[in-house]
């Protein structure tokens, strides 16, 4: 086995056994991600939320079924993390806040991201869905709206595609925004099957 594939393999058991942020956590701790030196495409959205919490298996819900969509793929491609990297920003439910859940908790961000990526070294597109991932992957390269950032999406390409969240909350966007479904998705579509 690969040095490296045996380092990834270490690093995501250090990873799930994580409790740098135990104390701050309403359901505890729960790291949900899915990582592999071979994957081409990494999705890296927010953080999970009650239902994947719950579920241990990321975007297991309503959300993920629309990214699904989006992409085109079929659930066991996926969740097969020799092809498909799923990487939040923070990995555990963060807990709710006033409008929503909180927003991810910078402890993966800082201590866990810098030691992850490098290991992905087969991904050829990052997809960076919502707000929370385009401020941690862009930063003063993103506009001053998620919308305008998703809206200059070929600026950022070959290397990321930034997306708005898919949620079912954001619905009111998906219907202001028809140029996401007319422009965005096609070449995210064809970009996914040519990596896939």
């Amino acid at each position: 086995m690969p040095s490296d594939r045996i380092s990834l393999d270490r690093l995501l058991g250090e990873i799930h056994a994580c409790r740098l942020c135990e104390a701050q956590l309403p359901l505890g701790p729960r790291p949900v991600l899915r990582a592999s030196g071979s994957a081409r495409l990494l999705i890296v959205g927010q953080a999970p939320g009650t239902k994947v919490h719950a579920s241990g298996v990321p975007w297991d819900d309503a959300s993920g079924r629309r990214l699904r969509e989006w992409l085109q793929i079929d659930t066991d491609t996926f969740y097969d993390a020799a092809r498909v990297a799923i990487v939040p920003m923070g990995f555990c439910y963060p807990g709710k806040g006033a409008s929503g859940d909180l927003p991810p908790r910078r402890e993966c961000r800082d201590t866990w991201h810098p030691r992850l990526l490098p290991l992905l070294g087969g991904v050829e597109l990052t997809l960076l869905v919502g707000q929370y991932a385009q401020a941690g992957f862009l930063r003063a390269r993103r506009k001053s709206t998620l919308g305008e950032t998703v809206r200059a999406w070929r600026d950022y390409l070959p290397q990321y595609l930034p997306l708005p969240h898919p949620s079912p909350r954001n619905v009111g966007w998906f219907k202001a925004n028809p140029w996401f479904e007319g422009e965005v998705l096609p070449a995210l579509r064809e970009r996914v099957r040519t990596l896939l």
